[in-house]
């Protein structure tokens, strides 16, 4: 009896999804819990595992259809629904056998003389060894495949509210051998940037897109040769020589072969989506020194330094930063190499020269105003110095939404000075005892957010919401603080639902789960909204203070300066002034003026620093 997988639902305001790629081919056996198929939102991409181990009997949603929570996606079961599609390949290859008769008898009709190209690489055999332009090559490659056997490659949906999406750089070459899955090209939208696969083996025949070029959702990008014309493997080159009868009558016997190949590799190929989610691994504002030391994760069983399917995106990041990929140990699905692994081999390498471990120790050295480490690295390759390139839609989202909130709010910073001296204290004494209880580490900022959240139940205005349209204000009724964490791409602010619930332990354990799951971008739709007041941390870079911009529709942000020890002025409770060393810290709240007054921002403020300055977190921590 068959199993039907289905569409899960992704969040609450996620109503569809769209097939990206499938991990498994009709066949294939499959254990409980086993990816099955990659799924995109308009706000995550994530694996869909198979409820039941079994054969994959039938897939019943192709690559890039889109469809309902809840629509089934396959068939799982004993295998005696799949093998229904096993006549299709005879019936494409005798199409085809006739196709390049044609295209045979066709050639001796383009005799002009053209400048040298590679015939060997493109695999053309039916011009007799005369020279032909790379355009001409390009077209008989066509012909040769027949245009009615090409592939399109169209630009998937990659979120329900993504329309267009821009051509970044093409991974391949006109003429280029590429295998099923194997990355086309990169395309930036305004929420994601990814790779394109090919749907098919085969040959690139044509580029339809240029670089930098913006497209529709749907658009044609490429045309792939027939799978046929390409087979896997490396029977391929030995095979190119051969007249193209032979070709045509050994391709079914070859076909097997090149599947059974596919299917070896498969595992090593499995997503692209899954370096996609190593390009957006970043590291949570909090603690984005730390990400060297904690964003490796355990290699599968038996990955070793060197093995698995490295794309060319990895592969130029490895000569850029002088990484020998033999000595990289993947920590991708089948021991795959991704690009954090490269760039934290990069950071390895840089720490060993340096003899420091600076780098990893940037969050002590903030908090406890040890000598500042060296600078961090730029997210910008410095080779791009002197040059101009388009903003990735990304980028060019948040310089839209930063701007638009500038110009929806009146929004003006106040700053205050927090004697940290007694919460860093009490941190030191139960920070060791707190991770092996709670299995997290205990940072400054859950400290901060229960002050906050304690504060907001007192002053409803800054946990408020003020529609301009209907002239109404709404006090929420939890305190929902979204945590601003900092990746590659951009800032991201995964929400912490009903903060004002938790003790200090268990903001703690929220702040960490949803800054690690936001790096491995596990992170699920509805908790990317929904916010009622945010924090954002740049004292993690070394910053005192800032003025942050409103997250909309919040009234109010709380930025978090570094934490410095500093030569002040105590009086004592006799009235006595003494200079002391203090570990100081500012915070600076952001809010908007047509609700929020000075006084009230002040107010707010005044209360938190009360809190934190009263360190009264012991019985929090138990000690």
């Amino acid at each position: 009896m068959s199993e039907t997988v289905n569409l899960p639902a992704l969040g609450e305001s996620v109503t569809e999804g769209t097939v990206t790629r499938w991990l498994k081919e009709v066949g294939d056996e499959v254990a409980v819990d086993e990816p099955l198929v990659e799924v995109s939102t308009d706000k995550v991409d994530t694996e869909i595992p198979s409820p039941v181990a079994g054969i994959l009997e039938e897939i019943l949603v192709q690559e890039d259809e889109t469809v309902e929570v809840d629509a089934p996606l396959a068939k799982i079961g004993s295998g005696s629904g799949g093998g229904s599609s096993d006549d299709a390949p005879a019936a494409a290859e005798a199409e085809e056998e006739t196709q390049e008769d044609e295209a045979k008898q066709e050639a001796p009709a383009e005799q002009e003389p053209a400048e040298a190209s590679d015939n060997d690489e493109t695999g053309d055999s039916s011009t007799d060894g005369q020279e032909l332009s790379s355009e001409q090559v390009a077209a008989e490659d066509a012909e040769e495949q027949g245009t009615g056997d090409s592939t399109e490659v169209t630009l998937p949906a990659l979120g329900e509210s993504v329309t267009e999406g821009t051509v970044t750089r093409w991974l391949k070459e006109i003429g280029d051998d590429v295998e099923v899955d194997e990355p086309l090209l990169e395309v930036s939208t305004d929420k994601v940037d990814t790779e394109i696969p090919s749907p098919v083996a085969g040959k690139l025949v044509e580029i339809k897109v240029q670089e930098d070029e913006t497209v529709e959702v749907g658009a044609v990008l490429a045309l792939v040769g027939s799978g046929s014309a390409a087979p896997a493997g490396e029977d391929k080159p030995a095979e190119k020589p051969a007249a193209q009868e032979k070709e045509a009558e050994e391709k079914p016997a070859e076909k097997p072969a090149a599947q059974e190949r596919e299917a070896e590799e498969k595992p090593a190929e499995k997503p692209a989506a899954e370096e996609k989610q190593a390009e957006e691994k970043p590291a949570a504002e909090e603690k984005p020194a730390e990400q060297a030391s904690s964003a490796p994760t355990p290699a599968p069983a038996g990955a070793a330094p060197g093995e698995g399917y490295v794309t060319p995106l990895v592969r130029r990041l490895a000569q850029q930063n002088d990484v020998d990929l033999s000595t990289v140990v993947g920590t991708g699905v089948g021991g795959r190499i991704r690009k954090q692994d490269v760039l934290v081999a990069a950071e390895a390498a840089k720490a060993r020269q340096s003899g420091s471990n600076a780098p990893a120790a940037a969050p002590a050295a903030g908090a406890a105003g040890a000598a500042p480490a060296p600078a961090a690295a730029s997210t910008v390759d410095p080779g791009k110095r002197g040059t101009t390139e388009k903003a990735p839609r990304i980028r060019q989202t948040i310089a839209r939404r930063m701007r638009e909130s500038l110009d929806v709010s009146a929004q003006l910073t106040q700053v205050h000075e927090i004697d940290m001296t007694r919460v860093v204290a009490l941190r030191g004494k139960a920070k060791t005892g707190f991770q092996q209880k709670n299995g997290v580490k205990l940072t400054y900022l859950p400290f901060i957010t229960l002050a906050v959240t304690e504060a907001l139940k007192q002053h409803p205005k800054l946990n408020a919401e003020f529609n301009a349209e209907t002239s109404e204000i709404t006090y929420h009724d939890s305190e929902d603080i979204a945590i601003a964490v900092d990746t590659e791409k951009g800032l991201f602010v995964p929400v912490i639902k009903d903060t004002g619930s938790l003790n200090l332990s268990g903001i703690a354990g929220k702040i960490a789960d949803v800054a690690d799951r936001t790096r491995n971008n596990k992170i699920s739709p509805d908790e990317l909204s929904g916010g009622t007041f945010s924090i954002t941390n740049f004292g993690s870079v070394g910053a005192l203070f800032d003025t942050p911009i409103i997250n909309q529709p919040n009234v109010a942000i709380l930025g978090v300066g570094t934490i410095v020890k500093r030569p002040m002025v105590i009086t004592d409770q006799e009235g006595n002034d003494t200079i002391a060393i203090r570990h100081m810290m500012y915070l600076s709240l952001t809010y908007d003026h047509r609700l929020v007054d000075g006084a009230d921002a002040g107010r707010f403020l005044q209360t938190v620093k009360a809190r934190l300055e009263a360190g009264e977190f012991a019985h929090e921590l138990g000690v």
